[in-house]
Parts: structure tokens; C-alpha cells; sequence
């Protein structure tokens, strides 16, 4: 089973508690969208999978329910001990813990993971692209996030959203985004859409250039997106580097792809930067 509207509500007011705008807590009170969301993530009993955001573990059911292992974080100190007392007699661990802090080469150890999270609009994209860049051995993430967020994790070159996070997280996984959830199944009802992303970790581009420094110039490149490249790459870049690799130089941000970005990235007079 999982939680209902009037369970949630009957949690928050037998405990005295009330969802926290600082934390940008909105909880998933409608069972279909949880399920459905279980569906999405596509574990099973071979799983292990690390939830973030438990809250009152309405979402952690219906993961369980699939027979996967689950761990779930959660960062607000008032709700673990309600979380606990409803996800840990089906089985789940509970940790207490804020997911930007947590040392996540303890928690998971070496075995293969799926993580799943309703994350807030301001730990987003920090979070996502720190567990690709620091965790590898979660191999796929679903997301649910703010639409523009979702937008941006999945954006591909030339569209509107497309910028240096879309990027960032191209070089390490293809990202899409797998539906919508209506402002209607949350507790407070937020003012904004809704998204899931998946997010499936992939190897790193075969490209002459270390990530650091890949990182390093998309986000000097989108700085100043509405820039041309010359500009918004200056003393980032050797000039001479736009028409040795074949990019143009009044070209604007928004345009490159990965290899583009690799190729500026790794041209020095002497040759690629190494690898």
C-alpha cells in the first residue's frame, strides 16, 4: 500500500509538523502518480535503489512494492522518525541525512544502483550533476523536478533550454524527459509544473580533453550566452582555435554539441590538451 491525501495530512497534524518552504517540501499524496512513477524507474526484486526526498514515504512504498531493496534519505530531522515508523516495516532502510553532504561512497558502497527523487527546484541540478560527476555506481536516475529544470537537464543543442548544464550532463548520461505530474497530487499544491526525468548513465565521450576543462569552458561559453563565442570565450580559448577545430567563431552557445564543445575545449598550439 501506499499513502492517501488524508493520510499525509492525518501524519502532519497527529505529529505537528507542516511542509517547509525552506526545504521545498511538496509531498506526492495521490497513490497513481506514485505508482506510476515506480513504474517509470523499471526496478524489480534484482534492484537496489536510493530514494531522496522520502518525506512520509508515500513514493518509498511504491518502490517497494516493485520487490527492490530501498534506501531512503531524507534531510528534515522532524519527519525521519514518522518516515521510519512507516517505510521500515516493509523492509526499508531509512537514512537521515542531506543528500549534498552525504559521503554517498559509504552509503552505497560498490553495487549498482537506481536513484529515484522529488527533488526541490534549489538542489536539482547541483545534486544530479554531483551524483553523475562523483557516484558512479549509480547507473540511471528518475527525477521528478520542476518543468524548466527538466527542460534543462534534457535540453539538446539549439533548443531554448539548451545550456551548460545540458551540457554537463551530456558528457556523462542522455537525459529525456518521461512525462508530466499535475500540480494536483501535491501537498502544498506548488505553483509551477511538474516533470520526470530520466537520466541513464552512459561512458564518457571519447574526446581529447579532460572534464574539468570541458566543464570549464561550456560554462565560460554560456556566461554570456546571448555573446558571440569569441567574446564570451575570450581568455578562455586561443582564438586561433575557433577555425582550427571548425567552429565558428561568431557562433553563440546554444549552438554546439558535444564534440564542438571537446573540440574547443582540447585545441592548443601545440595540439589537443590531454586526455
Amino acid at each position: 500500500m501506499t499513502l492517501t491525501r488524508r493520510e499525509i495530512t492525518a501524519l502532519l497534524t497527529a505529529h505537528g509538523l507542516a511542509p517547509r518552504r525552506a526545504l521545498g517540501q511538496n509531498f506526492v499524496v495521490d497513490p497513481n502518480t506514485v505508482r506510476r512513477i515506480a513504474r517509470l524507474a523499471a526496478v524489480g526484486p534484482a534492484d537496489r535503489v536510493v530514494e531522496i526526498g522520502a518525506g512520509f514515504g508515500s513514493l518509498t512504498l511504491a518502490l517497494r512494492e516493485t520487490g527492490a531493496a530501498v534506501t531512503a534519505v531524507e534531510v528534515d530531522r522532524g519527519i525521519v522518525p514518522v518516515l521510519r515508523s512507516v517505510v521500515e516495516p516493509a523492509g526499508v532502510t531509512v537514512v537521515e541525512g542531506d543528500a549534498l553532504e552525504l559521503d554517498w561512497g559509504a552509503l552505497l558502497g560498490d553495487t549498482t544502483w537506481v536513484l529515484v527523487a522529488n527533488l526541490p527546484y534549489n538542489v536539482a541540478t547541483p545534486l544530479v550533476v554531483r551524483l553523475l560527476e562523483e557516484v558512479p555506481v549509480i547507473s540511471r536516475m528518475l527525477v521528478m523536478v520542476q518543468a524548466e529544470v527538466a527542460d534543462r537537464l534534457a535540453a539538446a543543442p539549439g533548443s531554448p533550454a539548451y545550456g551548460a548544464v545540458s551540457a554537463v550532463v551530456a558528457w556523462w548520461a542522455s537525459a529525456r524527459v518521461a512525462g508530466q505530474v499535475p500540480a494536483t497530487v501535491f501537498l502544498p499544491r506548488p505553483k509551477v509544473a511538474s516533470s520526470l526525468v530520466t537520466v541513464e548513465r552512459r561512458p564518457p565521450p571519447e574526446l581529447a580533453v579532460t572534464y574539468a576543462r570541458f566543464k570549464e569552458v561550456v560554462r565560460a561559453g554560456f556566461a554570456h550566452r546571448r555573446k558571440m563565442l569569441r567574446s564570451s570565450l575570450d581568455g578562455v580559448v586561443d582564438p586561433a582555435a575557433f577555425a582550427a577545430v571548425g567552429v565558428a567563431e561568431t557562433a553563440r552557445a546554444e549552438e554546439l554539441g558535444l564534440e564542438e564543445w571537446g573540440r574547443l575545449a582540447a585545441w592548443t598550439p601545440n595540439g589537443p590538451t590531454p586526455s
